[in-house]
């Protein structure tokens, strides 16, 4: 992937700041570096998937964000981009504008309570209530994926239909995502429609970890959170997540996640003997939750 970066630097017609400071997506599929270009820094990123994984809806988020969010929603702008492919990948340099502000956490899993600003969280709600309003057709999760998942995390009988319509959400709300102390929302290659309050869902459940963390995301989102809507997204969430722990991702969520489903549940969660690998690709989850092979170099 650095061989990539460097051949997209070129491409681009950018150069890399060195030391620069490498920052890795998952499992290697992405890097993206600081650049000069003849307008001042920016940040090149550099994605690669199999010619046959290059789906749409994740390959193409970061474009389709560009074009169809409001400028009210505080995020990198998409400056350019170009594509190339050899004989095993398919890669994609995107160039965004520079910002200053740097992801609160270095991984989705909390290690500490933030120190997050009034006008952080302030600026969160808002920055919230206008990606509901978006209006699009991707979709960030499917309803076949939760019909499959939530029954074998949960426990049958569950009723996997949210309560209300679905909105649109970033996807991959966690706080290696968002930055401050000013708010800046990153990586928008899965957004789409999901049930409300995904995010909100998303961003506690990761927060679990640290109990402090969880509940300041609870006294300043639980309007969101104590709803039946709220309720829903964040069943729907731990049954993903204990999904992509049994694949062995963020294993340390499991005991947190299971606390929390019982207490919304009202009952204590079994240890589901269903085979989680006779999922059918037809209702896969987020790429980016689960393991895939990458390239090197």
């Amino acid at each position: 992937m650095r061989c990539a970066h460097d051949f997209a630097s070129a491409l681009m017609g950018v150069r890399t700041i060195s030391p620069g400071g490498d920052a890795w997506g998952w499992r290697g599929r992405t890097l993206g570096r600081p650049v000069m270009t003849a307008d001042g820094l920016a940040w090149l990123r550099v994605i690669c998937a199999p010619p046959n994984q290059a789906v749409d809806l994740f390959w193409n988020g970061n474009i389709e964000a560009e074009a169809r969010l409001p400028r009210s929603i505080p995020h990198p702008r998409l400056r350019a981009w170009r594509e190339w492919n050899d004989q095993q990948w398919v890669y994609r340099g995107e160039l965004f504008e520079h910002t200053s502000m740097r992801p609160i956490a270095n991984s989705a899993t909390m290690a500490v309570v933030p120190d997050l600003p009034r006008r952080w969280w302030m600026a969160l709600r808002s920055a919230l209530d206008d990606i509901a309003a978006v209006d699009t057709n991707r979709i960030a999760i499917q309803q076949g994926f939760l019909d499959w998942v939530m029954p074998r995390s949960l426990g049958a009988p569950i009723d996997t239909l949210a309560p209300a319509s679905w909105a649109t959400a970033h996807g991959d709300f966690h706080y290696a995502n968002l930055c401050g102390p000013d708010l800046c929302l990153l990586d928008w290659e899965g957004w789409g429609t999901a049930p409300r309050g995904y995010d909100v869902a998303m961003l506690h459940s990761y927060s679990l970890l640290v109990p402090d963390a969880a509940e300041r995301v609870r006294r300043e989102l639980g309007y969101i959170l104590d709803t039946p809507d709220g309720h829903f997204a964040e069943l729907a969430v731990i049954s993903e997540l204990l999904y992509a722990a049994a694949r062995v991702v963020n294993t340390v969520l499991v005991q947190p996640l299971r606390q929390r489903a019982t207490s919304l549940l009202g009952r204590r969660l079994l240890h589901s003997s269903a085979r989680y690998g006779d999922m059918s690709p037809s209702v896969r989850s987020h790429p980016a939750k689960t393991p895939r092979r990458t390239p090197t170099g």
